[in-house]
């Protein structure tokens, strides 16, 4: 599907975007790979290993989703978005508000107005669990984001299709509690929020791979959630710190104790797929009233990191943590 196409990562110098340049170099033969981010030292980083003398389609556009006349410069001759750009830390939003909602809600109408008015086939945005009934800043503006790109296909009346992935947290990502555990592994305690405190779980190739997937077969409209494996916080850190004692030290602003990919009000609009889900848009421009192998969700379904029937043991959590090491150290 990318073979010979133009391809734009918002934030594309984040821990989602590199990798998700990785996977595409490896995988297709795109005309071009441009990376809009607004940080000239992460793109100089990330330049040193995707230049353009070893990958001839590699482009590297300062810019910020803030500035819609930038965009408009960024998006020209381009085919397919992929929106990861986001203000993302919990207690900072909570902090910060006016910040996030300037990046995460008015950063994601310019990128819909200006792709539109560009020509741009699909657009594909990256959100969160914490979008599903949220209770901190960072959610209430994906949640937002979430609502614009979808609403985005009613204005569309030049083809561009616009549709959301939606997951969990991403084993290994900046910022992620896999970094702070591996900080503290010397100290001889590890800080736990809440004991009863669970999370769906991912790698960052799962996430890239899921969302990868999702724009090609993306029709416009839907939201994309993948079936994923859930932790408990306390086995992730006696899988990193087996000998650490475990410190509670309260929930931070902002934080729940269990994260939801489904509510039950949105379950009446889900289809359920082999390996993933698909939430399906109530307004009029959706055409599809099926899709092949779907199947309805039963009454009252909630799809939450507590109730999940998919559970990663200390010993996957090990592996995979020992596997980060390298990259997060």
């Amino acid at each position: 599907m990318l073979d010979g196409k133009t391809i734009l990562i918002t934030g594309g110098t984040g821990s989602y975007g590199k990798k998700c340049t990785e996977f595409i170099l490896k995988r297709y033969r795109p005309k071009k790979l441009i990376i809009l981010s607004r940080d000239e030292l992460k793109q100089f980083d990330m330049h040193r290993e995707f230049n353009e003398q070893e990958y001839p389609c590699m482009r590297y556009f300062i810019g910020d989703v803030r500035d819609k006349e930038r965009l408009y410069r960024a998006f020209h001759g381009v085919d397919y978005i992929i929106h990861a750009a986001a203000l993302k830390q919990v207690p900072t939003a909570e902090y910060n508000p006016s910040e996030v909602i300037r990046t995460n809600i008015i950063g994601a109408e310019n990128i819909i107005n200006v792709a539109i008015d560009s020509g741009i086939k699909k657009v594909l945005a990256i959100s969160t669990d914490k979008a599903v009934n949220p209770i901190n800043l960072y959610g209430a503006t994906k949640l937002c984001s979430e609502k614009l790109f979808v609403a985005a296909n009613s204005y569309s009346s030049d083809g561009t299709r616009f549709s959301v992935v939606r997951y969990g947290n991403v084993a290994g990502s900046r910022g992620s509690v896999v970094s702070t555990f591996l900080e503290k592994r010397g100290s001889g305690k590890i800080p736990i929020t809440d004991e009863r405190m669970t999370r769906f779980w991912l790698t960052l190739q799962h996430g890239v791979d899921f969302s990868l997937s999702s724009l090609e077969r993306m029709r416009g409209g839907e939201i994309f959630i993948p079936k994923i494996p859930s932790i408990r916080i306390t086995e992730l850190a006696r899988a990193i710190c087996p000998d650490a004692e475990l410190e509670i030290v309260g929930i931070r602003p902002g934080e729940k104790i269990r994260e939801v990919l489904i509510s039950k009000d949105e379950a009446r609009m889900t289809l359920e797929m082999e390996n993933y889900f698909i939430i399906q848009p109530s307004f009029p421009f959706w055409q599809y009233e099926n899709w092949e192998d779907g199947s309805s969700l039963p009454e009252g379904y909630e799809y939450t990191s507590a109730n999940n029937s998919e559970w990663l043991t200390i010993e996957a959590l090990r592996d995979m943590t020992n596997c980060m090491t390298p990259v997060l150290s």
